[in-house]
């Protein structure tokens, strides 16, 4: 029972500073898609359902980071890693951010052929670029951290970001 509790908890840690950052960059972008459509009378999600995003999100980069073609340049110069890992996630992104809205419509439509079409004629595709340049400069910085990690280590990083850990 031991070991099942330790993996459990090492599980967690490890989904721990994706979830927390996914949970952070995607409140900052409900709050600017909310400011975007400020007026218009179109419901936000809230907190929870940002929170369970999150989860999932934070759970599938460490699934993502399993598949053998994730890490496809170990080796090579940081850039080469983070550019595959940011396009990778960025287009999983890309399709999320589009079945959400694929979702609100489908709400409205008789059927998903109806639910696609409508959305395709109402969504305000400004909007939808903006956020997803958002997104993509936000997984960015993600993929630039996490190779950061995996190659100085996470503790010297630490160390490095926010000084030198008082021993107890």
């Amino acid at each position: 029972m031991s070991t099942l509790l330790g993996k459990l908890k090492h599980e967690i840690l490890k989904a721990l500073p994706p979830t927390i950052f996914f949970f952070v960059i995607l409140h900052i972008v409900a709050i600017i898609r909310a400011l975007m459509i400020k007026g218009t009378g179109i419901s936000m999600p809230v907190s929870g359902s940002v929170l369970i995003a999150s989860l999932v999100l934070g759970k599938s980069v460490l699934f993502a980071d399993m598949l053998p073609f994730i890490n496809r340049f170990p080796e090579k110069p940081l850039v080469w890693n983070v550019a595959w890992k940011t396009l990778m996630y960025a287009l999983v992104a890309l399709a999320v951010h589009y079945l959400e809205r694929l979702y609100e419509s489908w709400k409205e439509a008789s059927s998903f052929v109806a639910a696609n079409s409508l959305l395709w004629a109402d969504v305000n595709w400004a909007r939808f670029w903006a956020v997803q340049i958002l997104l993509v400069t936000l997984i960015l910085m993600y993929c630039v951290i996490a190779e950061l990690a995996r190659v100085i280590g996470r503790d010297k990083l630490r160390s490095m970001f926010f000084g030198p850990i008082a021993a107890n």
